[in-house]
């Protein structure tokens, strides 16, 4: 289902772009984005346009000079109606932008149609990796992180100044669990560690206790969850008696703040790390934090950040083209050359693939005046999707994946 929320300024006859640009200037600017709104996903889907309609309202739904007319679209969580609801928002719809979708498997599933349209892709979740490594798409920029790229520190991090020798893993069993326990498995082992065991749970499983039985006793385990699936594991997990006797290491979407409001005491002393917490310091991640507050109830995390910094990015690259989103290529250019300073989470540019150099923070889930949250202890600065090494080294390696990079 595809819905529209105009936000229209003077009307016009339609006219070429080329021969009378300032009543094109009063054209609206037409944003699609791709949500899920329902299944295990569904609430990042919610989180994700709550994100970028507080970009719009604060700017009363103007950028760059120029009306926005912002048209949203439910994929379902599926890969071939995100292809369909997307080949709608850019034939039926002439979306000039696309923002979205959540999950990875979604974003690969559109990235061919959207090149070949030559549709600016500004993918403000899914996180597959190849999507800036090997498979890239000239029309394509991210505002989040890869899967892997918060989770490289962690493992150094969890190595090293945690201590911990053995980990046992536990993911989502789809590209971004997947890729996420591979990027902490490379840089804990490379620490010193071993990862000893991955256990893999479908997207909707609703019992997590025939692979909690499966743990045995490793100094922590990596959990690797994203929508819901973090609250449901962490409930069990506590259900079956492992909570204060094996620590819990998480990827950023396990106690992410749009699920960590539904969450109790199990999720006190959780170390994760990502690019985003709304504990963060400074005016703009205040401001960010009381409006979305005000506006869902809960603080922003993962999804709505992300698609905060798309709006932030969207608005930049319109103002280095006065608006003029219809000189696609100047607009892409644009795009791709964003370097943030003001955004909530901190400041952080596009490298040469399209994806972003940011802070990771390292966080622990605490309770703090009634309410969990994920303080910052340590913050690893200009983190690249790469880590440490060098491009031409990583891309030559496979992508991350179930068996990579080793198989267990």
């Amino acid at each position: 289902m595809i819905s529209r929320r105009g936000f229209l300024g003077a009307t016009a006859a339609a006219v070429s772009y080329g021969a009378l640009p300032a009543m094109a200037q009063q054209q609206p600017i037409r944003v699609g984005m791709l949500t899920i709104k329902s299944g295990a996903l569904a609430a990042g889907g919610r989180q994700m346009e709550d994100g970028f309609r507080l970009f719009l309202r604060e700017r009363g739904d103007r950028v760059a000079g120029r009306p926005v007319e912002f048209i949203v679209a439910d994929t379902g969580g599926q890969p071939a109606l995100a292809k369909t609801r997307a080949q709608e928002l850019v034939q039926r719809s002439g979306v000039q932008v696309v923002v979205g979708p959540v999950a990875a498997f979604e974003a690969l599933a559109i990235n061919d149609y959207l090149q070949e349209a030559e549709v600016p892709f500004l993918c403000c979740s899914a996180a597959a990796e190849d999507l800036t490594q090997r498979r890239l798409n000239p029309w394509f920029v991210r505002t989040s992180s890869t899967s892997a790229q918060p989770c490289h520190p962690l493992g150094d991090y969890v190595a090293r100044e945690l201590k911990y020798k053995k980990i046992v893993a536990i993911a989502d069993d789809f590209a971004f669990g997947q890729e996420q326990t591979s990027g902490f498995q490379r840089t804990f082992e490379a620490a010193g560690g071993t990862l000893v065991k991955k256990l893999w749970a479908p997207l909707n499983v609703a019992d997590y206790g025939s692979y909690i039985s499966q743990i045995g006793e490793p100094d922590a385990v990596f959990a690797a969850f994203a929508g819901a699936n973090g609250l449901r594991f962490l409930r069990q997990y506590s259900e079956y008696g492992l909570k204060g006797k094996i620590p819990l290491i998480g990827s950023m979407t396990t106690v992410d703040e749009g699920v960590l409001h539904s969450m109790g005491d199990e999720a006190i002393g959780i170390i994760s790390a990502g690019w985003y917490s709304a504990a963060l310091p400074g005016e703009a991640n205040a401001r960010f934090v009381a409006a979305l507050r005000k506006q869902t109830g809960v603080d922003p995390g993962f999804y709505s950040e992300g698609a905060y910094s798309a709006g932030l990015a969207l608005e930049a690259a319109l103002k280095v083209v006065d608006g003029k989103i219809e000189d696609k290529q100047a607009f892409m250019n644009a795009l791709r050359k964003v370097d943030i300073k003001d955004d909530p989470r901190g400041p952080w540019r596009l490298d040469a693939y399209g994806n972003p150099i940011e802070n990771i923070y390292i966080r622990k889930t605490e309770r703090r005046d009634g309410r969990l949250m994920n303080t910052v202890i340590k913050t690893y600065e200009n983190v690249s999707q790469f880590w440490t090494y060098k491009p031409e080294a990583f891309l030559a390696a496979p992508v991350y994946s179930r068996g990579e990079p080793t198989k267990l």
